[in-house]
């Protein structure tokens, strides 16, 4: 296999590893001011993210800092063509990580209102955005001969790419209900397990309509399987989550949104960006490379790298693996 391909199943393996992760984090965020009905029982929520969510996060900027070494003209082309959606996020990135942060320091109701304000909203706004993101580089954007975006904000806002953006708000809602139901006690979990299982349905219509576009717009022999895949997943994580296999269920949701991401790229290959306007316009993994010996540098770099990444937060998780309740908030 070309240095080429495997670095385009590695990006593609690290955003599998960021929508995962960080989609029950903005699942939670989302949850928290409807499953917590006072202060207390939102402190639950958002402690079952407290120990991981930065570190969910270090996957995007691996994700970003691979695709600039690997392909720096797809990461050119896609930071200044999708510049205000992708500013939108980091915004949202930064004021939920604030409202996380600076949300404890007072004991003022306001003060806390106001910051669960932020979480929501910054937990929200990018869980939006990236399937508005994912689905318009799959479907194709004007980029011309120089390989520049030539669109305006109004050619990202097409229903397919709004589809998307319902499909990944409803999979990590669902994603993070179950997540809370399997990291809390009590009336918090019985609530995210009900809630959980009402978005779970309409994410199965939502998620279901957007991979069957997907799936006629693309190559159906390569994306079908992953899209019969992904529902299936998803079907059997409601399943467990009514008869209240809180493990299970969030295991589907898990392999629902990996499977989702991986049909993407899979439907993307060749092109890491396809032009609307020409194919002959579109980046692939050979136009848009770096040179062999950077391909070769970044992977050794990753053979020593990546492993102790995995373990260090694989133990994160253990070490915090516990569920927790209003008993385990401090006064």
């Amino acid at each position: 296999m070309e240095l080429t391909t495997i670095w385009f199943c590695a990006i593609a393996f690290l955003w599998v590893g960021y929508l995962v992760l960080e989609g029950f984090d903005f699942g939670v965020g989302i949850w928290m001011a409807i499953l917590g009905r006072n202060d207390n029982e939102r402190r639950v929520v958002l402690n079952t993210i407290g120990p991981v969510w930065d570190g969910n996060e270090v996957w995007v900027i691996v994700a970003g800092g691979a695709m600039f070494a690997a392909f720096p003209e797809w990461y050119a082309t896609l930071f200044s063509g999708f510049y205000l959606p992708l500013f939108a996020i980091l915004v949202a990135l930064i004021l939920r990580a604030t409202a996380l942060e600076y949300r404890g320091k007072r004991d003022d109701p306001a003060w806390r209102r106001r910051w669960d304000w932020c979480i929501v909203g910054g937990s929200l706004v990018p869980a939006v955005l990236w399937g508005v993101a994912l689905a318009n580089i799959v479907r194709g954007v004007p980029i011309d001969a120089d390989h520049e975006y030539v669109g305006t904000l109004f050619d990202l806002l097409n229903p397919y790419a709004l589809l998307g953006g319902l499909a990944t708000l409803t999979l990590f809602m669902t994603h993070g209900a179950v997540f809370i139901a399997l990291k809390t006690t009590g009336d918090v979990r019985a609530r995210a397990n009900r809630a959980g299982i009402r978005v779970g349905a309409l994410a199965v219509l939502v998620g279901g309509a957007f991979m069957a576009w997907t799936v006629v717009d693309s190559d159906a022999a390569r994306t079908a399987p992953f899209a019969v895949a992904a529902a299936v997943a998803l079907v059997l994580g409601l399943l467990a989550a009514m008869r209240e296999r809180d493990g299970w269920a969030f295991a589907g949701t898990a392999v629902t949104i990996g499977l989702v991401v991986v049909m993407l790229f899979v439907a993307l290959f060749p092109d890491v960006m396809t032009s609307s306007l020409d194919s002959a316009y579109s980046l692939t993994t050979d136009n848009a490379s770096a040179t062999p010996y950077t391909l070769r540098i970044m992977t050794w770099s990753a053979v020593v790298f990546v492993p102790l990444v995995l373990l260090y937060q694989g133990w994160s998780y253990w070490v915090f693996r516990k569920r927790i309740g209003t008993e385990n908030i401090p006064a």
